[in-house]
């Protein structure tokens, strides 16, 4: 009996191997034009894959290998396939031509950690029912042009408040840090247009608890996770990420219930209607979860706000940040756009938002920031729903996508001098950042392209153009433009490693 069992044993070993070889053999059998269609990529380490290439800053890593292995790479991360894009025609194909196949998204562990993926209009499929329900509600009552318009003075007033912190640094001959300056006026600007309330504080002595929380839960989001190349190490959670999404995530949802709760409350003592221009977007949620046929759950609320303060805070204020370290460092580049100012508004006048259609070089300085600093410089990861071809190459359903903006805004066929700050190259172009020129696409393109876009594209020129407008501003401490460091620091998005500190001065006249 023994016996016939250790034959039967062999035979099977015998089987095993004998499939094993012919699988193997099979696909060594592969014509030559099938094999040449996988992507190129650097040689790969047993079990870690290129994790070791990724470096402080992925960004920079890709681009480099890109220069080697072509504008689609492919790279291993762990069990994880990668897939990274690094051309304006490539882009385009993942972008525009096969945006349908690649809409879907890889989650990350931080995400999944407190399930945030199956309510997310940022990482909902885009062929889900729920994601066309929340970027059509966001389009009607958040984002069409009637409702940017309408909020038009409460960005007015929450830029002033802007200009009256860095004023009082002025009289005191100050540094501003203009990241977190700029970070609590895009918080403010948020919070108002969602619930009419400041969420942050410009006192350094009382800081928002709020404004913590945001920021906690970016770098936890930002923060790289083994989890996320190894599944089977998910429920370890070695590095604490999970944890923290959970706890940042749950903290901010209470205040988001708090202050929905307080609303309900209020417009049930309420004995007349709200009008037109007093109601926010809270009302505006309010009303559809709860009419007759609601269209809008709670937990989707909470989820939908925690989108709009991730997305519409820090991406803003390091656009500005960026684009304040740019012009400090280029004198010639700040006399120019500061002339525009004066030239469009007069010595005395306050920039408005209707100025900002009247100043072409002050929209060029912005889209070269972008082209050299987005804030997120591989998007949102995209995942493969089939097999598709990029470029001619083969990329594998499940494999997560990059598409590396941030290399094609470095592009040496693209532009010009193409690491230099020359806001020049954008007068008199057509170029644009709205999903169509794929050469410049900070916002993303197609169906995932970013709902804000349309306030983004007031708030950053606004603020921007006020503190240049309002000031002079210099380096501290005597620096000068050739010592200012531009060191960057990657997270879910990109800020300087040490944040921008400059001195306001007040403005001298015009002769």
């Amino acid at each position: 009996m023994d016996i016939i069992l250790g034959q039967s044993m062999f035979l099977l070993f015998c089987f095993i191997i004998s499939c094993f070889l012919f699988f193997t053999t099979a696909r060594s059998r592969r014509s030559p034009s099938q094999v040449s269609k996988s992507p190129p990529g650097p040689p790969r380490l047993p079990i870690i894959g290129n994790i070791h290439l990724v470096g402080k800053n992925p960004h920079h890593s890709f681009t480099n290998l890109s220069k080697t292995y072509g504008p689609v790479m492919s790279l291993k991360f762990g069990s994880l396939n990668t897939v990274v894009i690094a051309s304006r025609d490539a882009a385009r194909e993942v972008l525009r031509t096969h945006d349908l196949v690649l809409s879907g998204r890889y989650v990350n562990q931080a995400i999944r950690s407190f399930n945030h993926h199956e309510f997310s209009v940022g990482w909902l499929h885009s062929s889900s029912p729920r994601f066309r329900m929340l970027r059509r509600l966001l389009a009607t009552h958040l984002f069409s042009p009637q409702r940017i318009e309408a909020t038009k003075a409460l960005r007015m007033k929450k830029v002033q408040e802007l200009i009256n912190f860095v004023s009082i640094s002025c009289e005191r001959e100050e540094a501003v840090d203009i990241s977190r300056a700029s970070f609590i006026t895009s918080l403010n600007i948020i919070s108002n247009i969602l619930f009419s309330v400041n969420l942050g504080s410009y006192d350094p002595r009382n800081p928002s608890s709020f404004q913590e929380m945001v920021f906690g839960y970016m770098v936890a989001n930002g923060n790289p996770d083994l989890a996320d190349f190894f599944p089977f190490m998910r429920f370890l959670d070695l590095q604490g990420n999970s944890k923290k999404m959970k706890g940042y995530s749950e903290s901010l949802f209470k205040v988001f219930r708090g202050l929905y709760d307080a609303r309900i409350v209020e417009n049930s003592s309420r004995t007349d209607e709200k009008d037109v221009e007093s109601r926010d977007f809270l009302d505006e949620l309010i009303d559809l979860q709860q009419g007759d046929e609601p269209e809008i759950n709670i937990d989707e609320i909470q989820h939908l706000l925690l989108d709009l303060f991730v997305a519409g805070t820090d991406t803003n204020s390091s656009t500005v940040e960026w684009a304040m370290a740019e012009i400090l460092r280029n004198p010639k580049t700040m006399t120019k756009v500061q002339d525009e100012i004066n030239h469009v508004i007069g010595e005395n006048g306050e920039f408005q938002e209707s100025n900002i259609s009247k100043m072409p070089y002050l929209q060029a300085v912005i889209k070269e920031t972008f082209r050299l600093h987005p804030a997120a410089p591989f998007l949102l990861p995209r995942k493969a729903d089939t097999n598709v071809e990029i470029l001619g190459l083969s990329i594998l359903k499940d494999s997560q996508v990059f598409v590396n903006v941030w290399a094609i805004g470095r592009d040496p066929n693209l532009w010009e001098n193409p690491t230099q700050f020359e806001p020049e190259r954008f007068i008199g172009k057509e170029i644009d950042v709205k999903g169509t020129d794929y050469e410049l696409t900070p916002f993303g393109a197609g169906r995932r392209i970013c709902p804000g876009l349309s306030l983004a594209s007031k708030i950053v020129p606004l603020m921007l153009g006020s503190l240049l407008c309002a000031f002079e501003w210099k380096l501290p401490n005597g620096s000068g433009s050739e010592d200012l460091d531009m060191e960057e620091s990657f997270g879910i998005t990109v800020h300087k490693t040490n944040p921008l500190l400059a001195v306001p001065l007040k403005k001298l006249p015009i002769n």
